[in-house]
C-alpha cells in the first residue's frame, strides 16, 4: 500500500494557482464578498501562507485581474478574412463568453470592487479597452483613424461594456440576440458618421462592400426597409 505525497510547488506556481482560485472565486461572486480565508481554504493553504505570495487582498485582486484582462483582450483578436459583420459577431461571442463565465467579477470591475481607486485595476481596464480599440481598427484595416471613426468605434466599445453590465442584471434579452444586435448598433454608429462625412462614407462602402444579405448588416438593412414600408 503507498500513500500520496503532495508535492510543494515553487514559488511562480503557487502565485498563479492562487491567482486561478481567486479568478474562480471572484467569477461566482463580487471580489468583495470573497475573503483570504476562502482562498487559502480553496487552495489547500493556510491564511498565512497566502500572505507569504500576496501583501494583501487588493494585491491579488489586481494580479487575477491581470490575467482576466489579458484573457478578455484577446478576445476580440480575429482573422481578417470575411465579412465584417461575420468576425464582428464571433468576437462578441467570445466577449459574452467571458461575461457569462466571470459574470460577478466582471460587474464588480466595471461598477467598482475592492480596487476602487487602485491606479493598477484602472489601468488593466484601461488596457482591454485599447486593445479592443486597435484590434476593431484592424478589422476595418485602418491604421490612423479620422476622429469620427475613433469616436464610432470607443463609443461602440463603451456600449458593449454597459449592455454587457445590463444583460448581467435579469439576463432578460436572449444573449444570442444582444450579440447580433451590437454588431448592428456598429454598423449604425458607421452609418450615422458615414451621413457626416465622406471619408467615412467611404470607409462603411468598403467594409460592407462583401456583406451578405443574411448577415448581421444585411439583415439589419433588411428590418430598416422592412419597418419604413409599413
Amino acid at each position: 500500500m503507498t500513500t500520496g505525497v503532495r508535492r510543494r510547488m515553487g514559488v511562480e506556481e503557487r502565485r498563479q494557482q492562487l491567482i486561478g482560485v481567486a479568478l474562480e472565486l471572484f467569477s461566482r461572486r463580487s471580489p468583495d464578498e470573497v475573503s483570504i480565508d476562502e482562498i487559502a481554504s480553496a487552495a489547500g493553504i493556510s491564511r498565512p501562507l497566502v500572505y507569504h505570495y500576496f501583501p494583501g487582498k487588493l494585491s491579488l485582486y489586481e494580479a487575477a485581474l491581470k490575467r482576466a484582462s489579458d484573457d478578455l483582450a484577446a478576445r476580440f483578436a480575429e482573422p481578417g478574412q470575411g465579412p465584417l459583420g461575420a468576425r464582428l459577431l464571433r468576437v462578441m461571442g467570445r466577449y459574452f463568453d467571458f461575461v457569462d463565465e466571470h459574470g460577478p467579477g466582471f460587474s464588480a470591475l466595471m461598477r467598482g470592487g475592492p480596487a476602487v481607486g487602485s491606479s493598477t485595476a484602472n489601468a488593466l481596464v484601461d488596457s482591454v479597452r485599447q486593445s479592443a480599440y486597435v484590434q476593431i481598427l484592424s478589422h476595418l484595416d485602418v491604421t490612423e483613424p479620422p476622429a469620427r471613426l475613433e469616436l464610432v468605434v470607443r463609443s461602440w466599445i463603451s456600449l458593449a461594456e454597459s449592455t454587457a453590465l445590463i444583460w448581467l442584471d435579469g439576463r432578460r434579452i436572449p444573449r444570442a440576440e444582444l450579440e447580433a444586435q451590437l454588431v448592428q448598433d456598429f454598423g449604425a454608429l458607421l452609418a450615422v458618421a458615414a451621413a457626416h462625412d465622406e471619408e467615412m462614407a467611404a470607409l462603411l462602402r468598403r467594409v460592407t462592400a462583401d456583406e451578405p444579405a443574411d448577415g448581421p448588416f444585411g439583415e439589419l438593412v433588411g428590418r430598416l426597409l422592412a419597418l419604413t414600408a409599413r
